[in-house]
């Protein structure tokens, strides 16, 4: 008998969240692909097969479906980000979470998809590797070398700011 994929759904729904918020930014939009995602998910949970990843992999490799099926739909438009009224610690980590977003905007496709794998949806290089067709050692290295873009780039914007320190820390 085969397991259910789906019968622990919240941690699965937060991870899945979280990846796609890295790709598409977080919101109605990121909520919208999270819950087709799941859909998807329900309609074809009898073709879940174990042996060929866990129910993460699987629900991530439906989530990048979503995406590119969303993005065709939408010619890939690029959404405003609302200014928010903010004061103190709270504006310096929007702050910090825009010029993140922006910097990993700026990387190349497969190393945006690389970051929001593994830290969006937490996954190890291995799941990643398996998800991409690569070999883990391959998403290692391409994942040291796009962070260390992401940190040159954060300090090169960031040197005259008192944000650019708190950016290298998150990286």
């Amino acid at each position: 008998m085969s397991i259910d994929p789906l019968e622990s759904p919240q941690p699965l729904i937060e991870r899945v969240y979280a990846y796609v918020a890295y790709r598409v930014g977080d919101g109605v939009r990121a909520e919208d692909i999270t819950s087709e995602t799941f859909e998807r998910a329900l309609r074809y949970r009898k073709r879940y097969d174990e042996r060929r990843g866990s129910p993460i992999s699987w629900l991530i490799g439906i989530a990048r479906r979503v995406i590119a099926d969303h993005l065709s739909a939408e010619h890939a438009s690029v959404s405003e980000v609302p200014e928010l009224a903010a004061t103190g610690a709270f504006e310096d980590q929007v702050a910090m979470r825009l010029e993140l977003r922006a910097a990993v905007r700026e990387l190349p496709e497969r190393d945006q998809e690389l970051v929001a794998l593994r830290f969006g949806a937490d996954l190890t290089a291995k799941q990643i590797a398996r998800i991409l067709g690569l070999r883990t050692n391959t998403v290692e290295v391409s994942l040291h070398r796009a962070l260390t873009t992401l940190r040159r780039t954060l300090e090169t914007e960031q040197q005259a700011t008192h944000v650019g320190p708190a950016l290298h820390r998150v990286l």
